[in-house]
Parts: C-alpha cells; sequence; structure tokens
C-alpha cells in the first residue's frame, strides 16, 4: 500500500518574519551588534520590543508583525497614501531605530533608496488606519485585525504621499 501526503494549499499569504529575516544578507553596518546574539532578525527586533515597552511575546511578535506588513505594503506601493495607528507605529518606529536593519530594508525592498520617517505633528483622524488594513489585506498580508482596530481613525501623522518617507 502506497501513502500519498499531500502538501496543505498555501493560503496565498505573505509570512512578516520571511520578510524580515530575509534582509539579513543586506545588512553590512554594524554587523556586530546586529548579529552577536546570534539571533534572527525576527527575534533580535522581538527582543528590542521587548526590552523597551512593557507587553508579552506575543504581542510583540502581532505589532512587530503588522508594522512588517505595513513598511512593505508603503515601500511596494508609494502610490498609495498609507497610514498606521499608535500600536502598529511601535513596531515600525523600532525598525527604524535599528538603523542598520532599516538600511537592509531599504536595499531589499525599496532598491537601495533610504526611506526616510517624516511625521507630521497632528494625529490623522479621518479612517486612513482603517483604509490601510484593508489595503494590506489586498496585497497578501495576514493582517491583525485586533491590533488595526484598536487605533480604528486614530492613524500616525506619517506622510508617505512622497516616495522616499513613510
Amino acid at each position: 500500500m502506497t501513502v500519498i501526503l499531500e502538501q496543505p494549499a498555501s493560503t496565498g499569504t505573505r509570512d512578516p518574519e520571511e520578510l524580515l529575516n530575509a534582509v539579513s544578507p543586506h545588512i553590512t553596518e554594524l554587523t556586530v551588534n546586529v548579529f552577536d546574539a546570534g539571533l534572527s532578525l525576527w527575534d533580535r527586533e522581538v527582543a528590542l520590543l521587548l526590552r523597551d515597552h512593557t507587553m508579552v511575546r506575543d504581542m510583540a511578535e502581532r505589532i512587530l508583525g503588522n508594522a512588517v506588513m505595513y513598511t512593505v505594503g508603503c515601500i511596494e506601493h508609494p502610490e498609495v497614501h498609507l497610514g498606521v495607528g499608535k500600536l502598529v507605529d511601535v513596531g515600525v518606529h523600532q525598525l527604524i531605530l535599528d538603523t542598520p536593519v532599516w538600511w537592509g530594508i531599504c536595499r531589499l525592498y525599496n532598491g537601495g533608496a533610504y526611506k526616510h520617517h517624516a511625521p507630521f505633528i497632528e494625529r490623522r483622524r479621518d479612517g486612513l488606519c482603517l483604509r490601510t488594513a484593508d489595503f494590506l489585506k489586498s496585497i497578501g498580508f495576514d493582517i491583525d485585525e485586533e491590533l488595526w482596530a484598536i487605533d480604528g481613525t486614530d492613524c500616525s501623522p506619517c506622510d508617505n504621499k512622497v516616495p522616499d518617507s513613510h
């Protein structure tokens, strides 16, 4: 008797952990600092979130995953105005503040061009955050609905209308 094991059908979703870990070979600055602990980039950024914010690992991973989705979405679609809520923005800021990793993200996903962080002073309250969640779903991401709904219409004051800014 022959048994054939079938692989489950792909869901077609994009994995933010894989997207972030793919950045490793594109990091050229401060590599000792980035890689000295022997962690994957995903685990490094989660550890940094846990170091600097009061949250459990599950929440740090949820925030980071959605931050990666948002960042890649902004880079891949500069023609679409996207915005992120306060909670997911914590993860976006983590990526930006770890500058060797941010440069690696820019090298891999933005053709080497630096993606600036240029926030406005006032937060937007026009539903952009919820529209962004819908857009990210439309490009293959399995967003965390709860994280996006928490901020709902209270979006970040970032300006990604210009090609080199998020």
